[in-house]
């Protein structure tokens, strides 16, 4: 019988969390390196590297991979033998936890944690609380999982009652391209099969636990009908042309985790739920032995890639861009920005909507006449960072405000990540503006290129506040130019008629 003490558990978790901020699982970069050797498209060969490099760089400096450090979840699965030592409940013992190192100062990372959803939407400053389910178990260990999730990649999750007789399959391969690129392809498909509906879904996330494999299953052949399935919508999800970020290419998904439960002989629950280019989670057991000992991976394994701007980029003074010069970007264009920029994405494009509709107008230091604004919530600098890691949220929530900072604030082009839906798009095309992509699981590597930072307005809105950013040949992509063409659109259409006219040597995956 093993007696757990609360200090080791909080410690535990503490620690588990910094582990995932800036070690990817060894098993994602080593699927995701193969997918770069056999990647063709240029541009998503592009976007692997730099998650690649950002990675390396994360894993070195111990800094996020991701500016979105994500909402804990925990899965614990708690010994009915076991005896604690300890004055709080578990609950408040895991987010004593979060709390310790989502302010560790070596490392602090993001609070994008905010209570009252549905109308106050204050943000708790500390990242808790975490999402916790616990199991009691036969045993006397406490066995536990811990998860830290982007929101890019949970908003994109999808839930539906099929009939019993309809195809998974093509539920799967219809759903996959309306999700767009928010959830950071290349990246994971988590499934859950059966139960009731939310048994679904908690499988499917449990699924995105579970290591990746799919290379070896291929190479040993599937076992029983989900291993099959597992294979076939790996295939097909992958012919689908997406690719990185979106871009179009040979690799969506590196993998398919499907577990099932028995459900009623009325109904078919599924659920989907996609896991991102940053893919957090670790597992641990505690035995009463003392903390949780974690073991940082040998860095010697990662893949030899150092991300560096193609020839071809072309070079963007931001404290002179004009229309002239924004209507001359093409589809596909390499940008380098350098300059001044501003940022703003939810909270602060729904404030600027309000100020603009009561006749307020902007606060003093918010100009974006000829301007970029950049969809971003960093995380807080540590030692001498003028920012911590500032990768680029979600394009398509700032959709709806797209035309007001249009048409009423001078602004005339946006950053952001993944696609642009129709309305934006529409927008875009009539004021002659342009969209500009960044990628998605880079944001180290993009907070290099920012030389400098100060908060300009709504600083008590945290990570969402409007900053000023200096950047210095900070890398993007155009997405959207001036006459509404997506690349979005275009590169997945061209990349999966070449996969099925099979005009590409596809090797396996």
């Amino acid at each position: 019988m093993s007696t757990i003490r609360q200090a080791d558990l909080i410690a535990s978790v503490a620690d588990a969390l910094q582990f995932i901020s800036y070690f990817h699982p060894q098993d994602y970069i080593q699927a995701l390196a193969r997918a770069y050797e056999l990647e063709q498209s240029p541009a998503a060969k592009d976007a692997i590297a730099q998650i690649l490099t950002n990675s390396r760089l994360c894993a070195e400096g111990h800094r996020p991979i991701c500016q979105d450090t994500g909402i804990v979840v925990a899965f614990i699965k708690v010994g009915m033998d076991v005896r604690w030592d300890a004055k709080l409940s578990l609950t408040d013992m895991v987010n004593e936890g979060v709390r310790q190192a989502y302010l560790h100062p070596d490392n602090k990372l993001r609070a994008s944690i905010v209570s009252a959803p549905a109308f106050g939407r204050k943000n708790t400053r500390d990242n808790t609380p975490a999402v916790i389910h616990t199991e009691l178990v036969p045993g006397d260990k406490l066995d536990i999982t811990i998860a830290a999730k982007g929101g890019g990649s949970e908003n994109k999750s999808k839930f539906v009652m099929l009939n019993p007789s309809d195809s998974i399959l093509d539920w799967v391969l219809k759903t996959v391209p309306t999700m767009g690129a928010g959830w950071c392809p290349p990246g994971m498909l988590g499934i859950g099969i059966g139960g009731s509906a939310e048994k679904a879904m908690l499988l499917a996330k449990e699924a995105l636990m579970e290591p990746i494999d799919m290379a070896e299953l291929k190479q040993r052949g599937p076992r029983n009908a989900i291993e099959e399935l597992r294979i076939e919508l790996h295939d097909k999800v992958n012919a689908l042309g997406i690719g990185a970020q979106g871009l179009g290419g040979l690799t969506t998904v590196l993998d398919v985790k499907i577990l099932d439960f028995p459900t009623h002989a009325a109904s078919k629950p599924v659920a989907m739920i996609p896991n991102c280019a940053a893919t957090r989670h670790v597992h641990f057991t505690l035995d009463g032995s003392g903390p949780a000992a974690l073991v940082p991976p040998d860095l010697t394994t990662w893949p030899k890639v150092d991300w560096q701007p193609s020839a071809e980029s072309k070079r963007v003074d931001l404290n002179a861009l004009t229309p002239a010069v924004v209507a001359s970007w093409q589809p596909g264009d390499r940008l380098l920005l350098n300059g001044k920029m501003l940022t703003g994405r939810d909270a602060a494009h729904q404030r600027i909507a309000e100020l603009l509709a009561s006749g307020k107008g902007l606060p003093d230091g918010v100009d974006f006449h000829n301007r970029v604004i950049y969809y971003v919530g960093p995380v807080d600098p540590v030692r001498d960072e003028v920012v911590g890691p500032a990768g680029p949220t979600t394009a398509t929530r700032m959709d709806k405000f797209t035309e007001t900072m249009l048409a009423e604030t001078g602004l005339i082009a946006m950053v952001g990540k993944a696609e642009r839906g129709p309305v934006a798009i529409a927008s875009i095309k009539k004021h002659q503006a342009a969209y500009l992509m960044a990628v998605g699981g880079a944001a180290y590597l993009v907070s290099k290129a920012i030389k400098g930072a100060r908060v300009v307005a709504f600083e008590d809105l945290g990570m969402e506040a409007i900053y000023e950013f200096d950047v210095r040949d900070m890398p993007v992509t155009v997405a959207v130019d001036a006459r509404g063409t997506s690349v979005h659109q275009t590169g997945p259409a061209e990349w999966s008629q070449k996969i099925a006219a099979g005009s590409i040597a596809v090797r396996a995956r």
